[in-house]
């Protein structure tokens, strides 16, 4: 069997008098296959220096003709352009073209003119089907390992969308980047309509509709000065998220909506996107405190014996990477083993049940601070299965129904809410509804509690400060 390949620029008189030959051959021939590429010539000099590159050869005319080698495996063998195609098909198989130039320049035309209706074709079926795009920063994290499969979760995203998966780590190498892509496209989802993988950030978050940030910045500074160390982080946070910021603005859609997760300066990543996103909504940006509110949660689960799921209502305030505090005023236990029993969905307040206040405002607290760092420690990576989970809950509730009853810590930008200072990224409770979340204007600030807020607020402020004269020196 022989098979040919046959490509050339689409208006090529001589690609259209290559086509006819090929089609004579293959029709007289039963042996003989051609598979023809047309190319738009605006395309043609970069596809042919690709081709040409990839394949070891040298050719820079108009049509390129190759013979691909089925039986015997390995690349094609260059047979090159018209001349030599027409010598073959006389020397082989004793056929000739004998088309004059007016028919070519006709047939080149039409070549032209259905390419291009082609290509018209295609951006009106990619159109069509108006694919939801998320974008993953610092999509080497092993958190995406974990997360992409349970972004395919039914009823997730509404309305069962095509997704385009869009992986961006500007640090990685592209080998494992390619190998991430790889791994995704094995899992054969139907919902999953592309996969593409970015080290450059210049084309970053086009037409993005969900941006879910991992980036975790290790310190690089070798002082052993403290406070330099933090402003060293805090200016190469700054850097970063101020330049996500700007390609937010620039190339993501006006509704897009942004997640911030990871273990350092979330808040501080939060506020800078939003400020330099000004045509977005800064409802549509989030930090993540889902995580952290879980996994206070089962310290108190653990200290009343219960399972996690039986903690409710906790409220996680302030720094979520930094100085917080963890709320019980509202939080309620169910199917609590105590003197008081109930039916199905009875639960008791968190804080009449837990008889040990020095566990409260001492152990409890430090055990919430050194959970996530006493997991890594014991399994040597990032906590990436209760971070996918912790996303998804906010993923959940923001696209889907979810209950208005129910509280959700989260970092939002703050308008003055409980006297936070209007501007800061502050961790405090919300409930959502109608895909919307509204924080909660029910909830009691204490005296004590005002303490520890105006505490959490201090120190985002000054991390913000610190960011605002580092980012003003660069200028």
């Amino acid at each position: 069997m022989a098979k040919f390949v046959l490509a050339g620029k689409a208006d090529c008189p001589y690609y259209a008098k290559a086509e006819l030959l090929a089609d004579v051959l293959q029709r007289n021939l039963p042996d003989f296959h051609i598979h023809k590429i047309c190319v738009h010539p605006s395309d043609w000099e970069a596809w042919l220096k690709d081709t040409c590159a990839s394949n070891g050869w040298t050719h820079s005319s108009c049509p390129l003709v190759w013979r691909e080698l089925i039986d015997r495996g390995g690349k094609g063998m260059l047979l090159g352009g018209f001349n030599d195609f027409l010598e073959h098909a006389q020397g082989y198989y004793g056929i000739t073209s004998d088309m004059n130039s007016n028919l070519m320049q006709k047939i080149a035309a039409e070549n032209q003119q259905t390419k291009e209706l082609c290509m018209k074709e295609e951006v009106h079926r990619l159109k069509s089907l108006r694919p939801l795009h998320i974008w993953i920063s610092s999509a080497l994290n092993p958190i995406c390992y974990s997360l992409i499969p349970q972004l395919f979760t039914p009823g997730l995203f509404p309305g069962l969308p095509l997704v385009s998966l869009h992986l961006m780590d500007t640090c990685g190498s592209e080998e494992m980047m390619q190998g991430l892509k790889m791994e995704t496209e094995d899992l054969t989802l139907p919902q999953l309509h592309e996969v593409t993988v970015h080290s450059d950030q210049t084309q970053a978050f086009q037409e993005a509709h969900f941006i879910i940030f991992l980036d975790d910045l290790q310190p690089k500074c070798e002082s052993n000065n403290e406070p330099d160390d933090k402003d060293h982080m805090v200016s190469r946070v700054a850097e970063c998220f101020c330049c996500y910021g700007q390609l937010i603005e620039a190339n993501a859609r006006k509704d897009v909506r942004v997640i911030v997760a990871g273990d350092s300066f979330i808040n501080l990543k939060c506020s800078l996107l939003i400020e330099n996103a000004p045509s977005v909504d800064p409802h549509n940006f989030v930090a993540m405190t889902t995580q952290l509110e879980y996994e206070a949660r089962t310290q108190l689960a653990q200290k009343l014996s219960v399972k996690t799921a039986d903690i409710t209502d906790v409220v996680v305030w302030g720094n979520i990477s930094g100085s917080f505090h963890v709320d019980l005023q509202r939080a309620e236990v169910l199917r609590y083993d105590g003197a008081v029993r109930g039916p199905d969905g009875f639960s008791q307040r968190v804080m009449n049940m837990i008889y040990d206040w020095k566990w409260l405002e001492t152990d409890f607290m430090s055990l919430v601070h050194k959970h996530r760092a006493t997991i890594s420690s014991k399994t040597n990576k990032a906590t990436a299965i209760s971070s996918t989970n912790g996303i998804m809950t906010i993923l959940r509730a923001w696209n889907n129904d979810a209950s208005p009853e129910k509280d959700f810590s989260m970092g939002v930008l703050s308008t003055g809410q409980f006297g936070i200072p209007a501007g800061l990224v502050f961790s405090m409770p919300v409930s959502f509804r109608d895909g919307c979340w509204t924080v909660r204007s029910d909830v009691t600030v204490t005296d004590e509690l005002r303490v520890k807020l105006d505490a959490c607020a201090d120190e985002l402020k000054m991390e913000k400060d610190v960011a605002a004269r580092i980012l003003k020196k660069d200028e």
